[in-house]
Order: structure tokens, then sequence, then C-alpha cells
């Protein structure tokens, strides 16, 4: 299981197309038609500076490209190539709407994609949004994955195999998932080291802590559902957890300790 975005329902359609390595999918300045979604390889959105190329962003297999196209039928404001051989799905402006009903975190990524660029553009918000690159957009604050007992005394997440750990954010929210290249939002726990099967969604779920007590929330949109010892959530509700409560994001199970 997956939270890669699946090719919209046709009986007629091929939307599938490959790119070999170094070859461009599109240039910078190009009118554009379609967006893409990785099924697998990797591509690179770049901008062209003084004749030389400038890597933006590194996508991977579940990650999109190309959608400014899509919304606003502008020309691209940056190239994307193939770094490595990769087989892509091409979405045009009359499937766009199959997509979305048939696969709709593709929405709410963009939604939340577009949400980031807004809080951050501020009083420049028009100069700034159709610009603004994917590094430029990265949140700083990840909690790294230490060996078991580098958090002791914290409220954290243990995973046994391996035996990591990763401490929840002193802020009192804590986001959990898997790096976005899409949108360049980081969770507060990157759970791509423990999630070999791609299970979580890139923004899975989020735990908050509220005058001393823990509630996890299944985020909106979460393909493979959160569950808390062994029960699924309902998407977007909350559930209140203890010292010793099992998570399982997607196929990643972590016990929740606050010793």
């Amino acid at each position: 299981m997956n939270d890669q975005a699946s090719t919209p329902p046709s009986e007629d359609r091929d939307f599938s197309c490959s790119f070999v390595t170094g070859e461009t999918v599109f240039e910078e300045g190009q009118d554009g038609a379609e967006m893409y979604i990785i099924q697998t390889g990797e591509v690179e959105i770049f901008k062209m500076t003084n004749g030389e190329s400038h890597r933006l962003a590194l996508l991977e297999e579940g990650d999109f490209f190309g959608e400014m196209a899509i919304l606003e039928n502008l020309p691209r404001t940056a190239g994307a190539r193939a770094v490595t051989d990769c087989a892509l799905v091409r979405i045009d402006r009359s499937t766009f709407d199959q997509l979305v009903k048939h696969d709709p975190e593709i929405a709410i990524r963009m939604l939340r994609k577009l949400s980031y660029r807004l809080r951050q553009a501020g009083p420049s918000l028009i100069d700034t949004i159709a610009e603004a690159p994917v590094s430029s957009l990265e949140p700083q604050e990840t909690a790294p994955l230490v060996p078991q007992g580098g958090s002791q005394g914290q409220p954290r997440l243990v995973s046994t195999d391996p035996e990591v750990e990763a401490p929840l954010s002193p802020s009192g929210t804590t986001t959990i998932g898997r790096f976005d290249s899409s949108t360049g939002i980081h969770p507060t726990i990157d759970l791509k080291p423990l999630d070999h099967d791609r299970s979580t969604s890139r923004r899975h779920a989020v735990i908050e802590q509220r005058q001393g007590s823990f509630v996890v929330r299944d985020e909106v949109g979460a393909a493979n559902g959160t569950f808390v010892n062994g029960a699924r959530m309902t998407p977007g509700a909350e559930v209140e957890i203890t010292h010793g409560d099992v998570l399982n994001f997607g196929l990643v199970r972590l016990e929740f300790r606050t010793d």
C-alpha cells in the first residue's frame, strides 16, 4: 500500500508516458496544458540562470509537478528533467476533475502547498507566490530519529524495528508523515526511513499536547489510515493517547511513550 496518486479512471485513454535519464519533460517558459505524477523514478525541477541549470527540487514516486499549467493556464515557471529513467502519468485539463474525484489526496496536497505559500508570502504575496522555489518553502524543524533512550523523559514515538525514536515537538504540535518534495513541506517526524512500503501519506497525522494530555488526529486525505491500539481512526477525528499506546501510521508501528 502507498499514497501514490493513481491514474484517473478511464476506459479508452492512456495517460502514461516515459522519459529516459537526462531527458527534458518540459522547459521553463513553455506553454503548458498538463501536469504530471511520478509513478517510478526521479525528476528534478530546475531554473536556468546565466546559462547554468539550478536545481529547485528533486521529486520521486508519488510526487506531482506542473500543476500551475492546469490551474492557471500560464507558461511554465521552471523546467523539469528526468534524473533517472522514469514513468509518469500525464494529466490534462479535461481529466483533472476526474483525478481530484478519484484521488482527493492530490487536491489536498495542492491546497496545502498553496496555503503554505500564502502564509510565507505575507505582504509580498503578489510578487512571490508564483515564483517561490520549492526549496524556500521548507520548514526547518524536523525531529531526527535517534537511538532508543536518546529522548528519555520526553514525549516521543518509539520504533522497535529498528530501535529508534523521535521526540514530539516542544511547541505542542507534531506533524507526522513523509517529506513532500512537491510542496517542500517537512513533517515534524519524517517516517520515510521506517516506511519502506510508502504506506504513510506525506501529511498523515498530527499529535497535539493540551494541558498535559495528548491527542492524535488522523489527517483528512491520509490514504492508509491511522490506528490506535489496533482500531482505525475516522479521518479528521481525534483520539486521546497515553503512555504505552501503540500507533500505526499506515504500516509503520510506533509506541507512544512519556516516561
